[in-house]
Formats: C-alpha cells, sequence, structure tokens
C-alpha cells in the first residue's frame, strides 16, 4: 500500500493523568509502532486529554496541574499534543462525547467528513470537500506535494492554532472555538482518517463491568471509531473481549498491539508513581520524567495519601 492509501489514524487517550507517566508515553509510542508494522496505518498525531475535575476520583489534582504535567510530558514530541478542550467544560464529559468533539472539529478543521471503521473508504473522507476549493495537493504527478503524514498532522496543527484562544491561567494551552466560523481551513487528496481511542487493557477489562457504561456508548467508542489496546503484563485481552456481548460484536474494531517482548513501561501506573511520590521511593525516576518530577516537587503534589 502507498502512503496515501493507508489509513491515517489519530490516536486519542482520554484519562486521569494523575499524574502521566512515561508508561502512558510509552503507550502512544507502542501502538504507533505496531499500526505502522501491520503495513495498513499510518499514525499522523496523537492526542491526549486529560479527564474533567469534577469526574471525582479520589486523589485526583486539579487540571491546572495535569494539563501542565501533560504538556512537560510531551514537550519533545513532535507528533503527540495535549488537548484541553474536555478539562474546560462545564462538568465532566463521557469518553463517548470527548471521541465525538474531536471528530466532529476535525470535520470542521478540514472541511471534510471523516471515515469510521464502519464505513468504508468509498464514503465522504478527507479529500472529497464540502465546497470546490482548490487543493493544496494539486500536482498529481509530483511525489513532493503529496500529503505525507507530517503534511497532514501538520497542517491541521496549524489550522488549530490560527483559530484557537487562550483561557484565563492556561496561557500554554489552546482551545478551539466552537462557535467560529471556520469555513473550510484546508483540503488534501484522498486520504482515510479515523480517529481512535488508545486505552491500557484496563479499560477494556472496565466494559466488562455491569452498569459502568452504556450499551449505547460502548457502541459508538468501539463499533463507529474503533479502539486500540496496549495490555498491561499478562493481561489476558482475548477473554476480556469474549466476556462482553457489545466487544465480541464488534471484535474487529479492536486492534490489539501484541508484543513477543515484555517491556518495563508497560507495569507503570499513576498508582505506583503517586505511591513513590509520597514515600521518597527513588524509583519514581523510572515512572515519571525529570519535568513532571520537578513540577510535581515545585507544586507539593502527591506529598500524602490524599493527594
Amino acid at each position: 500500500m502507498t502512503e496515501t492509501t493507508k489509513t491515517h489514524v489519530i490516536l486519542l487517550s482520554c484519562g486521569s493523568f494523575n499524574p502521566i507517566t512515561k508508561g502512558h508515553i510509552h503507550m502512544f509510542e507502542k501502538a504507533r509502532e505496531y499500526l505502522h508494522k501491520t503495513g495498513r496505518f499510518i499514525v499522523i498525531g496523537g492526542i491526549i486529554s486529560p479527564v474533567h475535575d469534577s469526574y471525582g476520583k479520589s486523589g485526583l489534582v486539579s487540571s491546572r496541574h495535569r494539563l501542565t504535567m501533560c504538556q512537560l510530558a510531551v514537550q519533545n514530541s513532535d507528533w503527540i499534543r495535549v488537548d484541553p478542550w474536555e478539562c474546560y467544560q462545564d462538568t465532566w464529559q463521557t469518553t463517548c462525547s470527548v471521541l465525538e468533539h474531536h471528530r466532529d472539529l476535525m470535520k470542521r478543521v478540514t472541511g471534510c467528513i471523516l471515515s469510521n471503521v464502519n464505513t468504508p473508504s468509498t464514503t465522504p473522507v478527507i479529500g472529497q470537500p464540502q465546497n470546490q476549493t482548490t487543493s493544496i495537493y494539486q500536482n498529481h504527478n509530483n511525489m513532493n506535494h503529496k500529503p505525507t503524514a507530517i503534511k497532514v498532522w501538520g497542517k491541521i496543527s496549524e489550522s488549530l492554532g490560527k483559530i484557537c484562544c487562550v483561557r484565563p491561567h492556561m496561557e500554554r494551552f489552546t482551545f478551539v472555538d466552537e462557535n467560529a466560523n471556520l469555513g473550510t481551513a484546508m483540503r488534501y487528496e484522498e486520504i482515510e482518517l479515523r480517529i481512535l481511542l488508545l486505552c491500557g487493557s484496563d479499560l477494556l477489562e472496565s466494559f466488562c463491568i455491569p452498569g459502568l457504561w452504556k450499551d449505547s456508548d460502548m457502541e459508538v467508542i468501539v463499533g463507529d471509531f474503533g479502539i486500540v489496546v496496549v495490555p498491561r503484563d499478562g493481561a489476558d485481552t482475548e477473554r476480556i473481549i469474549n466476556h462482553s456481548s457489545v466487544l465480541r460484536k464488534f471484535k474487529d474494531n479492536i486492534i490489539v498491539v501484541k508484543d513477543a517482548i515484555s517491556h518495563p513501561m508497560s507495569i507503570v501506573s499513576s498508582t505506583k508513581s503517586r505511591l513513590a511520590l509520597q514515600h521518597g521511593d527513588g524509583h519514581v525516576v523510572d515512572y515519571l520524567s525529570q519535568p513532571v518530577i520537578d513540577y510535581i516537587l515545585q507544586s507539593q503534589l502527591y506529598i500524602n495519601a490524599s493527594g
């Protein structure tokens, strides 16, 4: 498959990120590496979306801190960015609504309709615009004008930057004004673009807990978008999938990242990181990046069991 015929993917990860760990970043890297190895996908970007403060999880520090820590963790990445939309809402948002927000946002920014796992590439996708403006990649004979993954993500990020506004006390973050009249910000040649939920096997297993997720939300998340699972060490994803009727129904939309070698980052968690910080455990440097550790110490976060 050529680059333009492969499915272009944006990986979206939702969660507390309390705090963000090296394991979270490792999950993005492993997912991208695995998807590229399949020969069917090109990952053009990653989005970290921290949960709203009203989520109510014990020990959850302010989104102001969590957003800053996330930004510090990805400051050297050229493909992962932090999105504050979820934190800026009036209340907690479901994972389903976050996915739908980013799908609609990408649609508005690109001026095109994104595909999903249930719609073939013959449906309107990037390259099939809502108006007839001239394509920015109109020379079909010159490969230098083809929309590479870097160009696509760069153009999306550039367009987002042009329509962003800064919220008070969060100067380092940008927020897209959904009421703005964006028009068609850009166009590409025919590219299939999907937003996939990136998660660990713990989130996948939570789908099996009765009453925790609405069936309708699960149908949208797994059926319409699709998920990429990076299992934690020893997780039996096949058993988890077979335990849920919805997961079984949309099994083909679940991509499990297989790795023959167990990586130490697969067992890193925010809980372990908080405990290490509370007990002065030097292993915290194995769990968190140094800029995040420095910020935590400076802000006096996680110094007791309540966060």
